[in-house]
């Protein structure tokens, strides 16, 4: 009996070798972009306005020399800040559950 390499030659010559095309993906803009982000996790830019809006009130109260709403105001960023930290990293979590299934 034939060899499987003889074979194969007698099979005829082999398929040309031509590159596989790669999948074309659509540019993404930067406004698509965050509208796909603040849908999946619409918590982080809540806390961003909301950080931004506790720090500026934090700055007008300090110019207008009210110190003890300033203080105040620079804690509550903080918080603000802790917020959007945490909901950027629950969010990240259940991205990477999401991938794993």
């Amino acid at each position: 009996s034939p060899s499987p390499r003889a074979a194969a030659m007698a099979a005829g010559p082999p398929p040309p070798l031509e590159p596989i095309p790669m999948p074309v993906f659509s540019e993404e803009g930067f406004g698509d972009k965050f509208l796909r982000k603040t849908r999946e996790n619409p918590l982080v830019p809540l806390g961003c306005l909301c950080t931004v809006g506790v720090l500026t009130y934090g700055l007008i109260s300090f110019k207008r020399g009210n110190v003890r709403r300033s203080q105040m105001m620079m804690r509550a960023r903080i918080l603000a800040q802790g917020f959007t930290f945490a909901a950027l990293l629950g969010g990240m979590v259940v991205t990477a559950m999401k991938s794993r299934k």
